[in-house]
């Protein structure tokens, strides 16, 4: 796949399978799930709790290891690549906003967005102006110098999104994104994400709130591990509905 090539998923899940424990106490996770994410569309996953919907971003993103299937983001299998391979993959291509925030305690906010773009080999000045710009996205800037422990959960959210969106990442993955954050910053969060993937990136939303997924251009539903069922909608309708806030 090129990067210029618009009709070339940024993301293939094929034939996704993740099972976990053995004999009676084994768990289908995911069951065969087929998906792909084209740039610049936006999909959310929906589905009651214990769907599958966090395991298919983690599996996604290369933090898990399907038990079949194949994950393929740019073209480029996931497992095919080793563990030094997908490390590289994911600090280069995939931006992860996890539910729990994930932030290192001992660095501040911008030592924790810069992180994975120093890791990468970018200096750490240039690393800084990215982060501050991130940061400046989000209403932020002051928060730079502060550690996780001096931040509000929303905050610490607000940080771990900016970490997930600075730099030229192809893929987002957002697992509940809003989830700490009153209504009026969640929407500034999900327009945030709806422009980084309208300038080219893919997206995958995880959300159980109908009006952050009406950000979306697809959305896609889960029960006990299987897709049941997928709503695709019109550039007009995403435009009207949520897209309407940008």
């Amino acid at each position: 796949m090129t990067e210029n090539n618009q009709h070339s998923p940024v993301l293939a899940l094929e034939g996704l399978t993740r099972v976990h424990g053995t004999g009676a106490a084994e768990v289908h996770a995911l069951r065969g799930i087929d998906m792909s994410v084209l740039p610049g569309e936006l999909v959310a996953v929906m589905g009651p709790s214990g769907s599958g919907k966090s395991t298919l971003l983690t599996l996604a993103g290369g933090l898990d290891t399907p038990t079949s299937g194949r994950v393929l983001v740019e073209g480029i299998d996931i497992a095919a690549i080793g563990r030094k391979g997908a490390a590289a993959l994911r600090r280069r291509s995939i931006g992860y906003v996890f539910q729990d925030y994930n932030l290192i305690p001992a660095l501040t906010a911008a030592e924790n967005i810069a992180l994975p773009l120093e890791l990468d080999g970018t200096s750490a000045r240039k690393a800084r102006r990215h982060c501050l710009a991130a940061l400046e996205e989000l209403g932020l800037t002051e928060l730079a110098d502060r550690f996780p422990d001096e931040m509000s959960g929303g905050q610490q959210q607000r940080v771990a999104i900016a970490r997930a969106l600075v730099g030229g990442r192809r893929l987002v993955l957002a697992d509940e994104p809003t989830g700490a954050l009153d209504s009026e910053t969640g929407e500034t969060v999900l327009a945030l994400l709806r422009a980084r993937c309208d300038a080219g990136a893919a997206g995958v939303l995880v959300t159980h709130e109908p009006r952050f997924a009406a950000w979306a251009d697809r959305v896609v539903f889960l029960r006990d591990g299987s897709m049941v069922d997928q709503t695709v909608r019109s550039r007009a309708e995403t435009l009207l509905s949520g897209g309407a806030a940008r």
